[in-house]
């Protein structure tokens, strides 16, 4: 009786995946509508879904991809901290290689990207705004699109697919050729972060990343800009 039941809240997860991952790739393609502001719900469902497929799942704390207890023995997976700060240097790169071939203008593009939802008038603000927007992203693309979705389809799938969706979630309007290239950068950076959920387990852990990543990212494109 009690292996049935198992079977069954895992055909119901699988089953919410499935809803939940379709709701967040339909939401992101409504960024083709220029005036459409309903992209960015695609983390809130993600969010939403996560904790609905935990709980349905009766996911056990060891096995869920969202722990706070397990974090110091995550951080020493092998090659964990390695990838963690590999968004950081690539943050920097980007931004460089950036403004070379598209003469300032990329930096311009970035600040404008992120000021449409942060505030840089108010620095306590701002910090909290990183840290809750990085945090969100994880639990729902990393923790949810790519962590339920690995038990369904591969890795590498899952990853390649969210990581293209979490990109499109990011465009701006401007330069073409600046838009395609902070997109590819994102892209980047989010198979880094899915690399990084794959080897520890765990989207805090991918979060410390982000977050790491983002706010230097930040700190070169203003000191550009």
């Amino acid at each position: 009786m009690k292996n049935q039941q198992v079977i069954e809240n895992s055909k119901k997860s699988v089953g919410l995946t499935i809803i939940g991952v379709a709701i967040m790739i339909l939401l992101t393609v409504t960024k083709v509508v220029p005036s459409s502001k309903i992209a960015g719900y695609s983390v809130f469902v993600g969010i939403a879904f996560f904790f609905i497929t935990e709980a349905v799942s009766k996911t056990p704390n060891a096995e869920s991809g969202l722990r706070f207890n397990t974090i110091p023995a995550d951080l020493k997976k092998p090659g964990v901290i390695a990838w963690l700060l590999l968004p950081s240097v690539s943050g920097v790169v980007t931004l460089i290689v950036g403004n070379l071939i598209f003469s300032g203008e990329f930096a311009a593009h970035e600040m404008g990207r992120a000021g449409s939802i942060l505030s840089f008038d108010k620095t306590a603000l701002l910090i909290g705004e990183v840290i809750i927007a990085a945090f969100g992203e994880e639990i729902a693309y990393r923790g949810f699109f790519l962590g339920k979705g690995m038990k369904i389809f591969p890795f590498w799938l899952c990853a390649v697919v969210s990581s293209v969706v979490f990109a499109a979630g990011h465009i701006a309007a401007g330069n073409i050729g600046v838009v395609l290239y902070d997109v590819a950068a994102v892209f980047i950076d989010s198979l880094i972060f899915s690399v990084i959920y794959h080897k520890s387990g765990n989207c805090v852990i991918s979060t410390f990343s982000h977050i790491l990543g983002n706010a230097i990212s930040l700190a070169a494109a203003a000191a550009f800009f």
